[in-house]
């Protein structure tokens, strides 16, 4: 059902909107698909894994989950079961979107799913070249795909906004080897495409950039650690950095805060970070805290100082 409020509220900034988080099955996508739910927002959410079927990671998140807890937190969830490799069914994920609302505001560029397929420093020749092939296609291919046949939708009206996610900023990443050839590859190439839609879709009127999250406990980070969300800094003993970590509505607050601003556009084509916004916007994460993990990383943990997160968080 179309929704004809044009003009937001404080207490829902994002009534009458309309996102599409591509890749919110768990992780940041999740994240950032409830804080713009709980900013008014209709959300779209799509994924491979659903109540009746596992995607290769094999874990318990779906789409459905997500979209309950959008639609829990003020907003409206829609999940959409989509290969975002299949340009059929991302085809037909945005002509639906098109039929059910009439718009499309806010488009999110989520997709992952590599955490199996690169090995840590392992060099390019000595990499699963399948693996690694594969992980590329994931990673970027499924933006370009998405972007391909969602723009026009979002470009129909000014305003719009694309966020590219990905590890790390443009700063960060143009000087520094990020765990392999194919990890550095993919998260570099998703930091290039924000800056090359910002030249596309900014004449047009709409605002593109890249955000990068933090030390972030997604579902799958705290499982490595063996703990919950609850229990995060008993992990502390064995990574004492893992401090300066945040939760993924830390992103999604920051998603929240871009769409909302009216003058989102000065950020068009750049790469921001989840705590570098939170300065600029003043949202904390769930604890209230602000943590400010790049300059963190930058200023403490590359330079092997130790782990002390006081002036970060």
């Amino acid at each position: 059902m179309q929704q004809d409020n044009d003009r937001p509220d404080d207490q829902a900034p994002l009534s009458g909107r309309v996102a599409l988080v591509a890749g919110a099955t768990r992780g940041a996508g999740r994240g950032i698909a409830v804080e713009l739910g709980a900013a008014g927002a209709t959300v779209y959410v799509t994924g491979r894994t659903t109540r009746t079927r596992r995607s290769e990671y094999d874990r318990a998140e779906t789409i459905e989950d997500t979209a309950d807890l959008v639609t829990a937190a003020g907003g409206h969830g829609i999940a959409v079961p989509t290969d975002h490799l299949e340009h059929d069914q991302v085809k037909a994920l945005v002509a639906r979107v098109d039929r059910e609302q009439g718009r499309l505001d806010v488009l999110v560029n989520d997709i992952w799913g590599g955490e199996s397929l690169f090995g840590w420093g392992d060099p390019v020749w000595e990499h699963d070249l399948d693996k690694g092939l594969r992980l590329l296609r994931l990673a970027v291919e499924t933006h370009a795909v998405t972007s391909h046949f969602a723009l026009p939708l979002l470009l129909r009206r000014p305003g719009g906004l694309v966020v590219e996610v990905t590890d790390g900023t443009a700063e960060y990443n143009g000087t520094r080897y990020r765990n392999s050839f194919f990890y550095d590859l993919a998260k570099s190439s998703v930091l290039r495409m924000a800056f090359s839609l910002g030249h596309e879709v900014g004449p047009r009127g709409a605002t593109a950039l890249a955000l990068t999250p933090g030390w972030m406990r997604s579902e799958i980070m705290l499982d490595a650690f063996k703990v919950t969300e609850e229990s995060w800094r008993d992990a502390l003993t064995a990574e004492p950095h893992f401090a300066i970590s945040e939760t993924p509505r830390y992103t999604g607050r920051a998603v929240a805060a871009l769409a909302a601003d009216s003058d989102v556009h000065r950020f068009n084509g750049t790469s921001q970070s989840s705590g570098g916004l939170a300065q600029v916007y003043g949202y904390t994460d769930l604890d209230g805290s602000r943590p400010d993990a790049w300059r963190y990383l930058v200023e403490v943990q590359d330079e092997d100082k130790p782990a002390d997160v006081t002036g970060y968080r």
